[in-house]
């Protein structure tokens, strides 16, 4: 069994909410759009961390973490790519990989939208946590905690942000 913290699109704000929400994780996963090194360096310096870069990323953050991460945990594979669309809707640049070889959990982020969503065709489990960091339109700020258990996934929370 192992806990995962996932947030995304935080555009370089650190808010240390971040670590108590995260305190009982066992890894962070940042699915892009971090913003900042620092706010990379910071998440994984607290827990073992994984990430992608997003469209905002520049040249430091996309030679630290790569546009696509694709592994297995805990029994499931995991893909993670910031702009990934949703179940229906998948991005063109993704679609055909999740069509040939659909992972257990897709993860993207960019929409600032939270939503978790099961793909029945594909029999996957989609979700992007929102966005947690300050920059955009969104009113909520969001991350997602969950656990995977021999390549189940158990006991998502939604984590709403104040302030």
């Amino acid at each position: 069994m192992i806990r995962i913290g996932l947030l995304s699109d935080t555009h370089a704000y650190w808010d240390e909410k971040y670590l108590k929400y995260f305190e009982n994780c066992d890894e962070i996963w940042h699915v892009g759009d971090i913003g900042s090194v620092e706010v990379a360096e910071k998440l994984a310096a607290f827990r073992p961390f994984r990430a992608v870069y997003g469209n905002v990323d520049g040249q430091e953050i996309r030679k630290m973490f790569p546009q696509v991460n694709r592994f297995t945990i805990e029994g499931a594979e995991i893909l993670m790519k910031h702009i990934g669309g949703y179940p229906g809707n998948y991005d063109p640049s993704i679609r055909g990989s999740l069509l040939v070889h659909p992972p257990k959990l897709f993860i993207s982020g960019h929409s600032h939208i939270l939503k978790v969503k099961y793909d029945k065709t594909l029999k996957m489990l989609h979700i992007n946590p929102g966005a947690a960091g300050i920059y955009g339109f969104h009113k909520v700020r969001t991350m997602v905690r969950f656990v995977i258990d021999k390549g189940e996934f158990k006991d998502l929370e939604v984590i709403e942000l104040a302030g």
